[in-house]
């Protein structure tokens, strides 16, 4: 069965203007549906991202390095989880109830193409 990875993409905003019991009560429905996804077998993997700008790498002329992307864009990469689906319509159908669409993020979801 072909992995897939949902990206979930969101508004920082969103999470930084939460009370911390909001914050808690998103983080347990998060926790909630992965486990939703290790109970059906189909979890491989998860993450939340950290909060603070990454490393960009380019090459022009040379290789840059700069700081980004940041968190005052409008939606950033906030995490993302690995599962297993028979086909996209599997995969996108386990995207249907999870917590990131309640807060206003969007997923995005690519099938995993495994390298040799």
């Amino acid at each position: 069965m072909p992995n897939y990875m949902l990206l979930l993409h969101s508004d920082p905003v969103t999470w930084k203007t939460m009370n911390p019991e909001e914050y808690g009560k998103a983080l347990q429905k998060f926790l909630a549906w992965r486990e939703k996804l290790r109970n059906q077998k189909i979890l491989v993997d998860s993450n939340k991202l950290k909060n603070e700008a990454g490393k960009v790498f380019r090459r022009r002329d040379r290789i840059q390095v700069t700081d980004g992307p940041y968190c005052e864009t409008k939606e950033v990469l906030g995490g993302y989880f690995t599962i297993q689906a028979a086909n996209y319509d599997a995969a996108v159908d386990q995207c249907r109830d999870c917590p990131s669409l309640e807060y206003g993020g969007t997923i995005e979801v690519r099938e995993v193409e495994p390298v040799p």
